[in-house]
């Protein structure tokens, strides 16, 4: 018989897999509770039917009445980050989220763990085998799930994989990037812990959870540079401590030095599943290491293709230097303000390349069209279909249309022969005086000749970028009034 839930109680929830999960609970049925110590950044990007609560679970009376009336509280809460003793922190936290939990009448707890044998651990792993023992000890019924290297867009261990890929051609290898691992993919880490929910009462303990296979960082970092087309050597050397590799990875990668001391602390041992209870309790199949990778980049290819940079970036002046890097990508994004309606503004971005040409060095793109033949691209020759309506699937010389919205977005994904991949997107948004036309370019280098090809001709491209969005300004503000036109589907 499952458990009659009332209410969740959600910790962790501005961390990554507390992220992924709270947006899974939000399409269940049970009323979700989030404990925060900064509630309004929740709020501000939580739906308003999940009730946040200002807290901290070192707080004894903000814990008790976060529990109030609550079921199942998940426990997602890790001091990795501090600068003082995290051992010390966590097993505090611990004892008194246990402690409140008892006394509220919760009636389970969930937490995520580390994978590991229980003797000879790093600092990191036994803490947070601690914490979940401190929770099993608690007298309130504890599903502990224990998980190694997670593989996701965004997870520590993705980024810090994709970093070394991407920005060394050459890297010198630790024995721990050797030692063998169970990746597992955070769908199927949110899928253990979103049934964990209603397993029956009588479902209790550790659970060892990972991928269908055993493999190592190298391995982990092989199949990423597979996957993005990049060669690398990697070059054994056994004299790289700890301490080395954290500093070396806070030189690299995008993990602050201290972080990375403690991560790669846990390295040296082996983490993989030994016990498989947990694929005979809960209706969980994961994927490959490969298959969560292949997910990891999709997902981020799809959050860039669902941005709205008139959104997340400021509404005008030109970028820094080079672009902003997000990820491995690199976005050049600029706006400008025009006199006119969305509808009129849009139309010369929807009649941009082929015989129109891209308003401003035309020369200069025949010369790529030119250069992109010479070394078996396709050109400009291609021209478009339509000289006024783009759609999804046409091609516009050596772009191809990914999206088209009328009167709001059109982006163009490149096919040009390049080292990485780019889109040019615009986007056409009302403003008190007219519209903004906001153009971003967005580059995802192939390693370093990518790097060197972005940067080399940035000087260039920032050229390109800011005269083809001034001769747009100047089209639409020379241009005739739009007429609005019906939709021929709704005219009876």
């Amino acid at each position: 018989m499952s458990v009659a839930l009332r209410r969740v109680l959600l910790t962790g929830a501005t961390g990554y897999v507390g992220g992924r999960l709270l947006a899974a609970l939000e399409q269940g049925r049970h009323p979700i509770r989030c404990l925060a110590r900064r509630p309004a950044e929740l709020r501000a990007r939580g739906p308003d039917a999940v009730e946040v609560v200002e807290g901290d679970v070192l707080d004894q009376v903000s814990l008790e009445a976060a529990m109030a009336d609550v079921d199942v509280a998940y426990y997602l809460v890790h001091s990795m980050g501090s600068t003082d003793s995290f051992e010390r922190r966590d097993r505090r936290a611990a004892e008194s989220f246990a402690a409140a939990a008892g006394r509220s009448g919760v009636r389970r707890l969930i937490y995520l763990g580390g994978l590991g044998e229980e003797t000879d651990l790093s600092a990191h792993l036994r803490s947070r085998q601690e914490v979940g023992g401190i929770l099993r000890g608690s007298g309130v019924p504890t599903i502990e799930f224990r998980a190694s290297i997670i593989v996701g867009s965004g997870s520590l261990s993705f980024e810090i994989i994709r970093a070394l890929v991407e920005r060394l051609p050459v890297m010198v290898t630790p024995r721990w990037v050797r030692v063998l691992a169970q990746p597992i993919g955070i769908e199927d880490v949110i899928d253990y812990l979103v049934q964990a929910l209603d397993a029956p009462n009588d479902v209790e303990g550790v659970f060892e959870i990972g991928g269908p296979e055993r493999m190592s960082y190298m391995g982990l970092m092989r199949e990423y540079a597979r996957q993005r087309g990049l060669k690398r050597l990697m070059v054994p050397v056994p004299f790289l401590t700890p301490r080395l590799s954290s500093l070396w990875l806070g030189l690299v990668t995008p993990v602050y030095a201290r972080v990375g001391r403690k991560l790669v602390d846990s390295l040296p041992h082996e983490t993989v599943v030994r016990d498989d209870r947990a694929r005979k309790v809960f209706r969980v199949h994961p994927r490959s290491a490969a298959e969560a990778m292949t997910r990891a980049l999709a997902n981020e290819d799809r959050a860039f293709a669902l941005t709205r940079w008139s959104d997340a970036l400021s509404s005008g002046g030109d970028p820094s230097w080079g672009g902003e890097r997000l990820g491995t990508r690199i976005v050049d994004s600029r706006a400008v303000a025009v006199s006119a309606s969305p509808g009129a503004a849009y139309q010369p971005i929807a009649r941009i390349g082929g015989r129109q040409g891209w308003y401003w060095g035309n020369f200069l793109w025949r010369l790529r069209g030119l250069v992109d033949l010479a070394v078996g691209g396709v050109g400009l020759r291609r021209g478009r279909r339509d000289p006024e309506r783009p759609i999804p699937g046409d091609t516009i010389d050596f772009w191809r249309v990914e999206a088209a919205e009328p009167g709001r977005l059109l982006r163009l994904r490149a096919e040009m022969r390049l080292p990485g991949r780019a889109w040019l997107q615009f986007e056409v948004d009302p403003a008190p005086d007219g519209a903004s036309v906001r153009q971003t370019a967005i580059f995802d280098p192939a390693g370093v000749p990518g790097l060197l090809y972005w940067y080399g001709l940035y000087p260039l491209h920032a050229l390109v970028f800011r005269g083809m969005l001034e001769g747009i300004r100047r089209r639409v503000e020379v241009s005739p009034p739009a007429v609005e036109r019906p939709d021929p589907a709704q005219v009876s």
